[in-house]
């Protein structure tokens, strides 16, 4: 399940590269790094961390297009799918 987060980090790393904002490339960085420990559980994300990650994406998506849109849109996908195999609490 982990490879999920680091097709989403590997995409958001991309994504950073393209970006032509630096508000946007830090909370890229921000969420990527945070996908780089979940990946290696430290800590193991739950729905809420998740899902305050998401909402960060999906602002970040509403504020760029083409190359850096594309990749942050394959990271929110990934991390939806990674998403659904977590328990609930």
């Amino acid at each position: 399940m982990t490879e999920h987060l680091q097709r989403a980090r590997d995409d958001l790393e991309q994504a950073a590269k393209s970006a032509d904002s630096d508000d946007v490339r830090e909370d890229i960085r921000e969420t990527t790094d945070a996908f780089a420990d979940y990946a290696m559980g430290d800590p193991e994300p739950d729905h809420a961390l998740l899902d305050e990650r998401l909402n960060t994406l999906r602002q970040v998506r509403e504020q760029t297009d083409g190359d850096t849109e594309d990749k942050v849109e394959s990271a929110i996908e990934s991390v939806e799918e990674y998403r659904k195999g977590i328990d609930q609490a």
